[in-house]
This record gives structure tokens, C-alpha cells and sequence, in this order.
């Protein structure tokens, strides 16, 4: 009993002095306590709330039998879905908890069957369908049940399994991935379909295996999206030095004064570390051949609409027959959309479903259920990357008639419209 109380008493001690100096130095602390509380329980719960608010459908796309075009059609979809940003004052943000307008890209292998859906607020289906109508004219859009339910609600389970990840970029976001410019024969000039690769791999499984490949979207501020840009131009072509982190700056203003020490001591004249410029030459003639297509995509990229964007894929099916080597597959297939010159997709290890060494088991099954969790509530929690309409337009777009996967369904017929001489009573 005696060591408890001696405990006790150590602890209302520290208590005792703490007060007195909560007291001088709340104004410090208080700030960021306030910003914690404020952001993880009030913002998170009004938009909650406000997305439980919305009604939201699926659609359906089936692509025409006929596609002769290239992808740039959906670049003019994107680029329409664009229009609806728009800024929120204090109250619709603050509390409402109003978000910018989602929209989910989704491309499903079931068994093998290639569905592509669309997930978005009932309300901007007249948006979506007219903007899709525009470019695919025959194409036909359904609403339909959504397909998750298709599997049980908890995953993984006795009988099922996955396994998920998030994409990430490598470089920062101005820097753009290949586009379906691109993936154009040099000697024919023949575009080949940046999906046929992905769809083919989509279009390999068997029955009771599923792809979910998922990129949510929203539309960003055109001047923020080409203040990104051009920052990233200038630090490129040397206009503009990259800003040392916080951390090397104070580090190195440390080494400075204790190198400076002895010096000063001595009276000798303090020197302190200072950037020296150089002669620069023009651009043009520092830069490889590589380096200005680089600049080239950069600059082209920075002038196009941009939305934040959140990449997600997800290979689930029963345990009987559960073949992680499609996870590789699809992944390969996605690198095709890379270039070490420009930017690249790479899985997140945050949200890679794996766990190692301590409890393995038990944080692997929390991993798997948080990313299941998320995409079927097209949650973009998690690490979010910039895309242009071009890109989104190469990585989510109706396929042509080059890809003659037989699983993916077509419309038989065209669309026509009723003739102008009919009667009418």
C-alpha cells in the first residue's frame, strides 16, 4: 500500500505543476487541440451526413458495335463533367459539409463478363447522359442495381478472399502519364487501344473470380490546377529553385553556427553558408532530347481541365479457386499507361492489402475489410493523385473496334431517332 500511495502522490504532484504552466502556455496548444477536435468530429460529421443526404444510381454503358474514333471522346466528356466545380462559402462548407461532385469510373471483369458503370448523384444524370450521348451516339446507358451486392457484405469471409490496393503517383502530380497520343503506330499512325491490354487480362477470369478497377473523380480549380503546373515548369526548366524541406533548412543553419563557433571565439569574421549563382545557359541548350519532350508533356498537360482523383483496384472471389497471379497481371497491364520520363503509377504500400511479423493475421484482415469498405462506398479516403482529361480519357473510355475481346457486350443495333413526319393527334 505504501508504494501505491507514494504513486498517488507522485501523480498529483506533476498534475499540481502542470496547471500553472497549462496556464501560461495554453495559447499554444489549444490551437491545434481545437483544429484536431473541430476536423475529425465536427467537418467528418456534417460531411457524412451530407452524403447520406444524396441519392446516387449506377449506369451502365454499353459500347457501341462500332467505334472507329479514338478516346479523345471521352477527353470532351471529361471535360463537361468539368463544369461541375464550384466553390462553397462558410456555411455550405462549414456547416453543411457540402463536398465537390463525385463521379465513379468503374470497370468490372465478372467471371470474366466486362461491364462498365458509372456511379454519381441522381441529380447529374442528365449531365452525364447527355455529355456520354454526345460523343457515343449509339452507345445505350442503363440505370441498374448496384453490382457490389453481388458479393457478401463482409469481406474477406470463410468462402471469399481479395486482395486491393490504391494507386500512387511517382513524380508530382503537373507531371502527366502516357496518353492515348501516345499509343499511336509510328509507321501506320494507327492508334491501339490503351484499354486492350487491361481488358484483356479483365477478360481471362473464370467464373466466380471479379475485378473491380474504380477511379473517383472530382473536378478541381482550373487556376489552382495551372498554378501547380507552371510551378512545376519553372522548377524544371531552373527558373525556380525547389525549396529545400523545413527540417535540411534548420539542420543546415545549425551546422553553420557550430562550424562558425571556433571562429567567432577567435574574433575572426563569422561566414555563413550563401548560395552562389552561376551562369546559366538558355534552356534550350541544357535540356536532352528527352528532357524537352518531358517539358512538352508538361506544358501540354498544365493547360487541361484536372480533377482530383483517387485510383483503386480490387481482385476478390471465392477461395476454391483464388489466383493472386491476376493481381500481377492487372497491375503489369496498368504500368503500360507509364513513362520513367513523364510520371507512373505505383501501388501504395499504406493500403496494400499485406501485413508482416507482429499480429500479421489480424492487421492483413483489417487492411482487406478497409478497402472493401471503401470502395463500395466510393470512399476517396486514402492517398489521392491529379489527372487531366487526357489521361482520364486513356484510363476509363469506350473501347474500338481493335479490341475484339468477345467478352465485352456490344449494341447490336444503332440508335435512330423517330421521323420528323409522324403523326400526331
Amino acid at each position: 500500500m505504501g508504494i501505491f500511495d507514494s504513486f498517488l502522490s507522485d501523480i498529483s504532484t506533476v498534475v499540481k505543476d502542470f496547471g500553472p504552466a497549462l496556464q501560461h502556455t495554453w495559447f499554444v496548444f489549444f490551437p491545434a487541440v481545437f483544429y484536431y477536435l473541430f476536423k475529425t468530429l465536427w467537418m467528418d460529421f456534417v460531411q457524412i451526413r451530407y452524403l447520406k443526404s444524396l441519392e446516387n444510381i449506377v449506369l451502365e454503358i454499353i459500347p457501341p458495335r462500332e467505334i472507329e474514333k479514338s478516346p479523345k471522346l471521352m477527353e470532351s466528356f471529361f471535360a463537361g463533367f468539368a463544369g461541375t466545380y464550384k466553390t462553397f462559402n462558410t456555411k455550405e462548407k462549414f456547416c453543411d459539409g457540402q463536398l465537390p461532385a463525385r463521379l465513379s469510373l468503374e470497370l468490372v471483369s465478372d467471371g470474366g463478363r466486362m461491364h462498365f458503370y458509372l456511379k454519381t448523384q441522381k441529380a447529374l444524370r442528365s449531365l452525364v447522359e447527355a455529355n456520354l450521348y454526345a460523343q457515343y451516339p449509339d452507345a445505350q446507358i442503363f440505370e441498374v442495381p448496384d453490382y457490389v451486392g453481388d458479393v457478401p457484405k463482409l469481406m474477406p469471409n470463410r468462402d471469399w478472399d481479395l486482395w486491393g490496393v490504391d494507386f500512387d503517383f511517382q513524380n508530382p502530380d503537373p507531371y502527366p502519364l502516357k496518353t492515348y497520343r501516345d499509343f499511336e503506330e509510328s509507321v501506320t499512325g494507327k492508334m491501339i487501344d490503351p484499354l486492350s491490354a487491361v481488358l484483356e487480362v479483365m477478360a481471362k477470369l473464370p467464373p466466380g473470380q471479379k475485378i473491380w478497377f474504380q477511379i473517383i473523380i472530382y473536378a478541381k480549380s482550373e487556376g489552382d490546377s495551372f498554378k501547380e503546373g507552371k510551378t512545376a515548369i519553372e522548377i524544371f526548366t531552373g527558373r525556380k529553385k525547389k525549396e529545400k524541406p523545413l527540417g535540411d533548412r534548420i539542420l543546415t543553419d545549425i551546422a553553420d553556427i557550430f562550424n562558425n563557433l571556433p571562429t567567432a571565439f577567435n574574433a575572426g569574421e563569422v561566414q555563413f553558408t550563401k548560395e552562389v549563382k552561376k551562369e546559366e545557359q538558355p534552356i534550350e541548350f541544357k535540356l536532352t532530347p528527352g528532357e524537352k519532350e518531358t517539358l512538352k508533356a508538361l506544358e501540354a498537360n498544365t493547360g487541361k481541365n484536372t480533377f482530383g482523383a483517387k485510383v483503386r483496384f480490387i481482385y476478390l472471389g471465392r477461395k476454391d479457386n483464388f489466383d493472386k497471379s491476376f493481381v500481377s497481371s492487372f497491375v503489369g497491364s496498368i504500368k503500360q499507361f507509364n513513362d520513367s520520363n513523364y510520371n507512373a503509377l505505383k501501388p501504395n504500400n499504406v493500403s496494400k492489402t499485406y501485413a508482416s511479423y507482429m499480429f500479421a493475421n489480424a492487421r492483413l484482415r483489417y487492411r482487406q475489410r478497409k478497402i472493401f469498405q471503401r470502395y463500395i462506398d466510393r470512399d476517396p479516403t486514402g492517398v489521392m493523385i491529379s489527372l487531366s482529361t487526357s489521361e482520364l480519357a486513356t484510363m476509363f473510355h469506350l473501347p474500338d473496334m481493335s479490341v475484339v475481346a468477345p467478352s465485352i457486350t456490344r449494341v447490336e443495333a444503332k440508335r435512330g431517332g423517330a421521323p420528323t413526319n409522324l403523326p400526331i393527334e
